[in-house]
């Protein structure tokens, strides 16, 4: 009788969970299903396409352990949407004439596997549920379980997605160290940009930790290296409206008194203003396989920086970005104990042939289930409403609307 095969894949950007999900995974099954043959396909749906995994050997399996205090992913990501193919034909994963999901298809036939975990975003998964579908119907039978990880929180109807605290977390301990630009110049101007295409969560999340981190710390009266100097002057996200000369006026203000700006800017923030102003100027902005805008070439920051910088008056201003070293960090505790949960409630579904993404449902009381794919969707925006970003925003001083 052939060994019963388990693949897992990683895929889409970084979060500080996917190391640990992966070791999470080795663990669960060699404890509970020891007999089970486990394998990783390298590089996500690109390994899957070219036929290139990972062997997850015996003392792999002994060492996995150690995946939990790494970040980064152990077998690589990449980005692979199956249904474009004319994407996939482009970069040489498939031939000309081929469609992805078929050759994903027969690729996982051919290599026995009856258990797909997949570890990733809404693209990640909604892509997991094209392949379970595709398959279904030409008669493999295969149970695909995801496991949702972002930074951006921004999963339907998952409450807390893998990674995102963590994100929070080391986003704020590199403003740490950022903001004592504040003391090198006269009129210093700081935009934090943190991660975050349509969902404001994870800036809000990472303003309330660098606020904590700020307030916990002793000063010394009579210097410069102080609370102040540790604030944060203005915050804008994906959900909120802004009038830009009140906010200049107000900033202008900050910097007459204190000497120094600082704002927290979601990259998604402006966004669909920035990519309008700039199609309308001729230029070609870049997308990815899945059409979405490629933020890293927008740099948002840069333009809240430009539009504030000369209305404050101000002398130096620089732009920093927190997303890839908080990305790439290994999870924190909080994220270690979710992954956990999620981890056991996936193999527990694998085993019993239930497919979909494990995860809180927000339309089921927030339970932990393992929730269908067609439910699974991104874009989710943050809640303005939520009584702790109102407490971050009372701290900022900074009057805000929701967007329409």
């Amino acid at each position: 009788m052939a060994k019963k095969k388990v693949a897992m894949l990683t895929a889409g950007g970084l979060a500080p969970c996917l190391s640990s999900a992966v070791g999470g995974l080795i663990e669960r099954y060699t404890d509970i299903a020891p007999d089970y043959e486990l394998v990783a396909y390298r590089s996500g749906y690109q390994g899957l396409l070219l036929a290139d995994r990972i062997e997850i050997t015996p003392a792999m399996r002994e060492k996995a352990h150690l995946l939990h205090r790494h970040g980064g992913s152990p077998i690589g990501n990449s980005r692979v949407k199956l249904t474009n193919t004319a994407d996939c034909v482009k970069r040489g994963l498939v031939k000309d004439g081929e469609k992805p999901l078929r050759v994903a298809a027969e690729r996982l036939a051919a290599d026995g596997i009856g258990i797909l975990h997949t570890i990733g975003g809404d693209d990640t998964n909604t892509t997991a549920a094209d392949l379970a579908a595709y398959l279904g119907a030409n008669g493999y039978d295969l149970t695909v379980v995801g496991l949702p990880k972002t930074v951006d929180n921004d999963v339907v109807p998952i409450r807390q997605t893998l990674g995102a605290w963590t994100a929070a977390e080391y986003g704020a301990r590199f403003f740490d160290h950022v903001s004592n630009e504040q003391s090198a110049a006269p009129r210093t101007l700081v935009v934090h940009e943190v991660m975050g295409r349509h969902c404001g969560w994870l800036t809000a999340a990472t303003a309330r930790a660098y606020i904590q981190m700020a307030h916990s710390k002793e000063y010394v009266d009579g210097f410069m290296m102080n609370e102040q100097l540790k604030n944060i002057d203005g915050l804008y996200l994906p959900e909120m409206k802004f009038d830009l000369e009140a906010e200049a006026e107000r900033l202008r203000g900050v910097m007459d008194r204190a000497g120094f700006v600082t704002l927290f800017v979601s990259e998604g923030a402006c966004l669909d203003a920035i990519v309008a102003e700039r199609e309308a100027a001729g230029e070609t902005v870049k997308r990815d396989a899945f059409g979405h805008v490629k933020i890293d070439t927008i740099n948002v920051g840069n333009w809240f920086s430009k539009q504030f910088a000369s209305l404050l008056g101000a002398e130096r201003s620089m732009v920093q970005k927190s997303g890839y070293y908080a990305r790439s960090a290994p999870a924190n505790g909080d994220d270690l104990r979710l992954i956990q949960s999620m981890v056991d409630l996936a193999v527990e579904s694998a085993l019993n042939k239930v497919s979909g993404v494990t995860g809180h449902d927000e339309d089921q009381g927030g339970k932990l289930r393992t929730i269908e794919f067609p439910r699974i969707k991104g874009g989710k925006h943050f809640d303005t409403s939520a009584k702790w970003f109102g407490e971050v925003m009372d701290v900022v001083g900074q009057k805000w609307q929701t967007a329409d």
